[in-house]
């Protein structure tokens, strides 16, 4: 499983922005997809997860500000984010995880956006 985000960049306090990855190669059937961040000297953190069936996990600092959804045709997961804040400035990765057999836990490059205050 190979996945490639998009989106990052610079955005003012307030604003939206929207990351997108695109997941390819062999995503089976109860795939969790979600998106992780990591800020500068911060451990990665859970932002994020959508299961197959549209089950969805939010932290509770993107609670009511970010949205995530997925496409399970096209394999790919998005994450609109709004109300954005100088601390969601990180690394956004973006994740499949299959818990049953054959099992994966892959993971995005990683895309950087930066919320200016």
């Amino acid at each position: 499983v190979q996945l490639q985000a998009f989106g990052g960049g610079l955005v003012q306090a307030g604003g939206s922005l929207t990351l997108s990855c695109a997941a390819s190669g062999s995503i089976l059937s109860s795939t969790r997809l979600g998106w992780y961040r990591q800020a500068p000297g911060k451990q990665r953190e859970l932002v994020a997860t959508i299961t197959s069936g549209g089950n969805t996990n939010y932290a509770d600092s993107a609670k009511g500000r970010f949205t995530i959804s997925r496409d399970n045709a096209k394999h790919t997961v998005t994450l609109q984010m709004s109300s954005l804040k100088p601390d969601d400035t990180a690394v956004y990765f973006c994740n499949a995880f299959r818990p049953y057999t054959p099992t994966y836990n892959a993971w995005g490059q990683g895309t950087q956006f930066t919320v200016s205050s």
